[in-house]
């Protein structure tokens, strides 16, 4: 691995390169967009909408309760196709449950008029995806979930199926984010390889990286500590979550623990909410980000993240030095699977950005997870010091 001054990188003021560069929009290109009015939004509380590589959907006032899920097709707006598929609508101003197994549509407070180079693509914030809460973006004329095509103008809505825990929203609840980016950015393998022997993607061994279509990650099934925990599978018939508590719910009353097997190994029940992590400790250095590919059948039947968007600075020094571990939330197909310690569930992908972003993902943006272990969404108290420490 080349030496690399990590700390003078990370710290490194965003580049002077062109704005129009092909790649991610970093943070200060996102805040160009709203005030050319690509992104329209109110100005309230914008600053803690953009993130290093993305920015904050809010939901709107009102919550329609489907028959089904639909995609619009193309030439027709949503809102005619919600009039096709809406039971009734729900108020959202004084907060309002969403409940399990039902689906929901809420037109977002954010509307696009994207110049013709700028493309999108969206996916649930970390909180939204360790809840269980299948969340995707919906734009006129879509034939595809989470895309919003290169030249998009109008609105944006977000679809809502609470899978575990209902939950209680009210406007201005931010359940997926954006990314905007310019060109095609994803690296090729070739390239992944070259960067991972420039600064290394993971923090144990950056030259036993294994890269195939991304970087592979295993999952840890071995456990540390005592109780050798290696996860947590949602309970059936819990309480509503209300999204705008934090640190507040016992997590013993919405999950139960999963020690170590002897055999090291987790048979996946279907339709079952497990919470797992994985064995490598993730990099993402400043000049990119990442997305974690959710279902991939030459890997197994099972999908193993909600939430895919990996921001820059992730794992970084000064914030995670050697590394993040990724948290895996993972639901199996159809049919009981067994997975085992140090099995490849998932690949990473990663993406260059259009210049470096003038903020990193980390404690000083208040990031929530900038030095996660195994760990539960920001709602739920904070585990206690025995399990923190088994989680290394």
């Amino acid at each position: 691995m080349t030496e690399l001054d990590e700390g003078s990188l990370a710290e490194t003021p965003a580049s002077t390169a062109s704005s129009r560069a092909a790649g991610i929009l970093p943070s200060q290109q996102l805040r160009e967009l709203v005030a050319n009015g690509e992104i329209e939004s109110d100005t309230k509380g914008l600053a803690d909408l953009i993130q290093p590589a993305s920015i904050d959907l809010r939901l709107g006032g009102v919550a329609h309760r489907l028959r089904a899920s639909f995609l619009p097709g193309e030439g027709r707006p949503v809102a005619e196709r919600i009039e096709e598929f809406s039971m009734h609508s729900i108020d959202l101003k004084d907060g309002a449950v969403l409940e399990v197994g039902c689906v929901y549509i809420v037109p977002l407070v954010e509307r696009l008029n994207l110049g013709a180079a700028v493309s999108g693509i969206a996916n649930p914030k970390s909180s939204t995806g360790r809840l269980n809460v299948f969340t995707r973006l919906i734009s006129d004329g879509a034939t595809e979930f989470d895309r919003v095509p290169a030249g998009y103008r109008g609105p944006l809505y977000a679809e809502i199926a609470p899978n575990a825990f209902s939950i209680l929203v009210r406007p201005g609840t931010r359940l997926n984010q954006l990314r905007l980016q310019r060109g095609s950015p994803n690296l090729r393998d070739g390239t992944l390889r070259q960067l991972n022997e420039e600064v290394g993607l993971v923090g144990e061994r950056p030259e036993a990286a294994k890269i195939s279509k991304g970087l592979i990650f295993t999952v840890d099934l071995a456990g540390l500590g005592q109780e050798r925990l290696i996860g947590f599978r949602a309970k059936r018939h819990t309480g509503v979550i209300d999204l705008s508590r934090i640190g507040h719910y016992d997590p013993s009353e919405y999950w139960d623990p999963l020690p170590a097997s002897p055999k090291r190994g987790l048979i996946l029940d279907p339709n079952e909410f497990y919470i797992l992590a994985s064995k490598e400790t993730v990099r993402i250095p400043p000049t990119h980000a990442a997305e974690m590919i959710p279902y991939d059948n030459a890997i197994g039947e099972f999908r193993v993240h909600y939430a895919g968007f990996f921001d820059p600075g992730f794992g970084w020094a000064p914030e995670g030095g050697a590394g993040t571990r990724a948290v895996l939330e993972v639901r199996s197909h159809e049919v009981p699977f067994l997975i085992e310690d140090g099995q490849a569930v998932g690949r990473l992908a990663y993406d260059r950005l259009a210049e470096q972003p003038d903020v990193l993902y980390g404690a000083k943006i208040g990031s929530s997870y900038h030095a996660q272990g195994l760990t539960l969404s920001k709602h739920f108290k904070p585990l206690d010091e025995g399990t923190a420490a088994r989680q290394g």
